[in-house]
């Protein structure tokens, strides 16, 4: 039940007496709650709870009596709440990616490049780990050679040593397969 605020409660919240406290947070806070959930905030009750804080915090040095201290809370929520947009604005808004709803006409382009001639990653098999992991760097992910050789802890001349040696083993199979010339990397 809210109670009806007096110069003697609110000079006993002054001197931090819990029961006038505790009058004061009853009688302010439904209306302030209600002025949150108006204004469509994220969390009204925290921000009410903010703004008691804050009050309670001040409410020694509060000048103006109970129209004071009303208009003070109140300048307080309205603080919060425009701190609550600025923060809302500040989110990009997630939303659920829907493979029904994705309309789009093109394939995407790991689907392109999976799909493309023998495939990546058939070429690539048969290959070193090392060499392998190197031309993903270097030709799949465009990386240059300092960028793939501190990704695998190794140096520029190893990257290009074991870049080298894995171009001549595709080259030399594709030509043993004759690989027609559009699908040849080297």
């Amino acid at each position: 039940m809210a109670t009806t605020l007096t110069e003697e409660i609110l000079s006993a919240a002054r001197g931090g007496e819990p029961q006038s406290l505790r009058e004061v947070y009853e009688s302010l806070a439904p209306s302030i709650l209600a002025y949150l959930t108006g204004k469509g905030c994220d969390d009204p009750e925290a921000l009410c709870q903010e703004v008691f804080l804050t009050l309670f915090g001040k409410l020694k040095n509060l000048t103006g009596g109970i129209s004071g201290l009303r208009t003070f809370a109140f300048s307080v929520a309205h603080a919060r709440m425009v701190d609550d947009v600025r923060r809302r604005e500040r989110q990009p808004v997630l939303a659920q990616f829907d493979p029904q709803a994705d309309a789009r006409l093109s394939s995407s382009a790991e689907e392109t490049v999976l799909g493309s001639g023998p495939g990546v990653a058939a070429m690539l098999d048969g290959l070193p780990a090392r060499q392998k992991e190197v031309l993903l760097l270097r030709v799949v992910a465009d990386l240059s050679i300092e960028e793939a050789a501190k990704i695998m802890g190794s140096t520029a001349g190893a990257v290009k040593q074991l870049q080298t040696r894995a171009l001549r083993t595709l080259k030399d199979r594709m030509e043993r397969e004759e690989v027609p010339d559009h699908e040849r990397i080297a």
